[in-house]
């Protein structure tokens, strides 16, 4: 505590760090100081100039408190803590002055501004500005920007508060927006008028204080109060974001992020934001049986019947666990598979992850270690496509001196790395000089694309092999929402897929879209042993699942019912309804409890939250929402090397799983990534 400096903030005494800014101690002492361009994860502009507060016994002016530190203020003639208002008349007055200017350009076009209702201009206006204006010339308009189909610009709103540029800088990495020109010329405009190609450009309209970027696939659709706002997690990828899901009626709106410092802070990918078209798209909302290769709507009752005739009389049943489904839902396929003598696989991908384990599976580092790591190692991964908002954690660490190494395709990451090569021969190279980094809180992150390989199980084990040797922590980077729910609860067949579906001539699909099921007979078998199987598949889209299927049973996507996601760290999270699943689709579990009862062997709950009991009873760590579980397990036995290159698990980010499939933004999202990648060709 003696490190700490007491000040005196409006006529209280509090003691903060020196290093603190005054904006931040006058935050510490509950006292709210307004601002535009200041933000807790951005650097300081200070240039909005609302932040303004009076320094007793300081220079005759307002000090901008956002860019003034604690330890730059003189004490008292004698000694005394130095003195903070914060609502004083000088203050009052220099914000009346601050506000009128910002006023002076902008337009008055709030009844048509996407921002109303959540704007911080019309919030701070009416509590700190005055009800009129002296200034009576023409207001300045400006050109608006084409950023692409995700922000829509309203530049004549911009009050230069620089936040876009100094996200799109900072955190996304890639320097493609700034401000030119200066007094009323100055603007905020893109590299060469160049649409932006960030994968986390969605949030700078978060950031922007007023209507001058907005989301353009949400544009003129809905009103802040005219939306039920539901607290989920998102399952775009495994990173487990945590999301705010606004709903209209029945229909999704839009999806924002949830401030949650340990795993995406305040930040969410572009395909976890505006993934919700896909949500309203090639929805499955009825039973369908194939009859003569032909799909024909069915009730309830006749599906249920057929599966229940077919799972009872199979020679040999397996169950497929996609890559959406909740861990009840796993949970409850394999009680209902297992318990007729079948076995159930998550790891539909191929991953050598060894069941049990949770400290292989799953690792020992946390998101979070990301932070205070001096040396971070990736093996076979592309977080930039698999979880860019992690990628944004790896480059904050770059910026505070971590060095970054990369075993693996070269991509750009949008900061420096390493590249020590691409094939095994690179890892044992590293390998022998893991020592040396001892002391740096070293991070290994291993991703699934060196896993899938046949010796991805020797790849595991001498990552592990390192992490003793040099003290790091490893995080397994999962691109599966689904898949650390599911290895927990043991969904696992010894010999992984193969072994699995291996003579299967029955197959329950839950939702797994991403594993090529093989023919059916009539339109020529690519796999035999699985083309003549019979599959039910169990999901939401109109996807591959479905495609393969003898029969479908429509269910909801996760939006549409309450689940739990265990996500790349092993942090269970809670996702809850935000809607209603569309016509007769129902519940993922309660499909599965009402076959069990047809089958006759019916399952011991007759709700979500029984069902919850009995998965908690199974495996007690998933009660502990939100909280990491230490990771126990042995390390793996050294196996022998291969010597193949490692492949990036992820190759079009925009299009990993059947919502973003079904998404009409993503497959333009994902058009325009691949137009960039070509290189363009000069006339002969």
């Amino acid at each position: 505590m003696s490190d700490l400096r007491k000040i005196i903030i409006d006529g209280h005494e509090v003691e903060v760090d020196p290093a603190m800014t005054l904006i931040q101690a006058c935050e510490q002492a509950g006292i709210e100081i307004p601002r535009f361009c200041y933000h807790e994860r951005l650097s300081i502009a200070g240039n909005c100039r609302m932040c303004l507060v009076e320094v007793v016994g300081g220079p005759p002016k307002p000090a901008a408190s956002c860019a003034m530190q604690v330890r730059d203020l003189r004490p008292g003639p004698e000694g005394q803590p130095p003195v903070i208002k914060t609502n004083s008349p000088m203050v009052k007055k220099a914000r009346e002055g601050v506000m009128e200017f910002l006023l002076i350009n902008h337009p008055l076009d709030c009844p048509i501004c996407d921002q109303g209702g959540e704007c911080d201009l019309q919030d701070q206006a009416m509590a700190y500005g005055v009800d009129f204006s002296r200034y009576r010339e023409p207001k300045r308009a400006a050109d608006n920007l084409d950023l692409g189909p995700l922000v829509k610009t309203e530049m004549t709103r911009c009050i230069s508060c620089t936040r876009c540029v100094r996200f799109i800088t900072e955190v996304g990495g890639i320097p493609e927006m700034g401000q030119t020109g200066r007094g009323e010329d100055s603007e905020i405009t893109s590299y060469l008028g160049a649409s932006l190609v960030s994968e986390l450009q969605g949030n700078i309209v978060d950031l922007c204080p007023v209507g001058a970027l907005t989301s353009k696939p949400y544009a003129f659709t809905a009103r802040p109060w005219e939306l039920t706002k539901t607290e989920s997690i998102d399952v775009m990828d495994a990173l487990g974001s945590n999301i705010r899901i606004d709903t209209k009626g029945r229909e999704v709106m839009r999806i924002l992020p949830r401030n949650h410092d340990g795993v995406n802070e305040e930040w969410l990918s572009d395909k976890s934001r505006y993934v919700w078209d896909g949500l309203r798209r090639q929805r499955l909302d009825r039973p369908y049986i194939r009859d003569n290769g032909k799909l024909r709507p069915a009730t309830w009752p006749e599906a249920l019947g057929l599966a229940a005739r077919k799972i009872k009389g199979a020679k040999k049943l397996a169950g497929l666990v996609g890559d959406l489904a909740p861990t009840e839902a796993a949970f409850a396929l394999k009680q209902l598979i297992e318990g007729q003598g079948g076995s159930v696989e998550c790891r539909t991908d191929g991953a050598k992850l060894p069941a049990g384990n949770r400290a292989a599976y799953v690792g020992t580092a946390t998101i979070e270690d990301i932070d205070s790591a001096r040396a971070i190692l990736l093996i076979g991964t592309n977080p930039r496509a698999e979880a860019p908002v992690l990628n944004a954690r790896i480059r904050k660490a770059w910026t505070k001196g971590a060095t970054v190494g990369l075993i693996g395709a070269a991509v750009d990451l949008t900061y420096d790395y390493e590249h020590i090569g691409t094939d095994r021969a690179a890892l044992e190279q590293v390998m022998s000089r893991a020592a040396d980094q001892s002391g740096a809180d070293p991070v290994i992150i291993l991703g699934q694309g060196a896993l899938r390989e046949a010796d991805g199980a020797a790849v595991l084990a001498h990552v592990q092999k390192m992490c003793a040797a040099s003290g790091s922590k490893l995080l397994v980077l999962h691109t599966a929402a689904a898949r650390v729910g599911a290895m927990d609860v043991g969904a696992v067949t010894e010999g992984g897929l193969p072994a699995a579906v291996e003579g299967a001539d029955v197959i329950y699909n839950l939702g797994a879209d991403e594993v090529d099921i093989g023919a059916r007979p009539s339109s020529g078998s690519i796999a035999p042993d699985k083309g003549n199987a019979f599959v039910i598949y169990q999901g939401s889209h109109g996807d591959r699942g479905a495609h393969r299927a003898d029969l479908i049973l429509p269910s909801a996507a996760w939006t549409e019912e309450q689940g739990l996601f265990v996500n790349t760290e092993g942090r269970p999270q809670l996702a809850l309804r935000a809607g209603f699943p569309p016509g007769e689709a129902k519940e993922n579990w309660a499909i599965l409890r009402a076959l069990s009862a047809e089958i006759g062997a019916a399952q011991p709950w007759n709700s979500l939250g029984q069902l919850r009991q009995a998965l908690i009873s199974a495996v007690p760590h998933l009660a502990m929402i939100d909280e990491i579980p230490e990771n126990d397990g042995d390390v793996l036995p050294l196996g022998k090397l291969g010597d193949a290159s490692f492949v990036n698990a992820v190759s079009d980010h925009f299009l990993t799983n059947p919502i973003a499939r079904a998404s009409a933004l993503m497959a333009e999202l994902s058009a325009n990534a691949k137009a960039r990648e070509k290189t363009a060709i000069a006339a002969e």
